[in-house]
């Protein structure tokens, strides 16, 4: 009597593994998708405030930008605007024409995003997904960016701050009433250093809860972190 093959442990595993990857493929496709986006259709806005100390605190680029010239005592700086999915984000977003922001435009914003190539570059990158022309992108910016009261204590410290992302959180929730816990998160570098102020607002510029792209333990893990002093004066 013939005995019956024995199937190899390849030949059993394989449709699995075809189905493995069919998954992953599917997910790369989704995630590509997402991060085209299309123009206007997004779910909020996130209000990232940078601490502009930490970022001048780095090597690279903050040697280089006029933000770091000590010439002016930025504190928090408007980062940008960002466009956002309740899970992930888009970004790049293609219009018909190349997206250009004019020279009066960027000087306008000079004063809370000191930076010339910021301010191209977060048109580039989220103000093409908001579906807004570059003035309406920055109009709405500097809306929400005036709509929060930056803490006293955070103007203009001489001396480095030691301190929790949850004792920030606390500081931004008494100086703004109209904030809650589940509208802000704090975002922190590898250096321990105060990176960004992440607040969420409604298309139409209410606060409003966040998503969970500013899922607190995806943004800062410590327990304390350093804001470091602001320059010039």
């Amino acid at each position: 009597m013939q005995s019956r093959p024995t199937m190899t442990p390849y030949r059993r595993t394989r449709p699995l593994h075809a189905m493995v990857l069919a998954l992953v493929l599917c997910s790369a496709w989704v995630s590509q998708a997402l991060a085209a986006g299309e123009p206007g259709k997004f779910d909020y806005y996130v209000l990232a405030l940078s601490w502009s100390p930490s970022f001048c605190a780095g090597e690279g680029r903050a040697k280089k930008s006029p933000q770091c010239n000590a010439t002016r005592p930025y504190a928090f700086v408007l980062h940008g605007l960002w466009p956002q999915y309740e899970i992930g984000w888009p970004k790049d977003c293609k219009l018909a024409r190349r997206p250009w922001v004019p020279s009066k435009l960027i000087a306008t914003m000079l004063d809370i995003m000191p930076a010339r190539g910021l301010v191209i570059h977060q048109y580039k990158k989220h103000g093409t997904c908001s579906g807004l022309n570059p003035e309406s992108y920055f109009n709405f910016a500097r809306k929400a960016f005036e709509t929060i009261k930056i803490p006293a204590r955070y103007l203009q410290p001489q001396k480095p701050i030691l301190i929790s992302p949850r004792e920030i959180e606390n500081v931004f929730l008494k100086t703004n009433h109209n904030l809650t816990p589940d509208m802000i998160s704090i975002s922190c570098g590898r250096n321990k250093r105060l990176r960004e102020v992440r607040i969420c607002f409604s298309k139409d510029l209410e606060l409003r809860a966040c998503g969970v792209n500013e899922t607190q333990a995806k943004l800062c893990r410590l327990n304390r972190i350093v804001m470091p002093p602001v320059r010039g004066r």
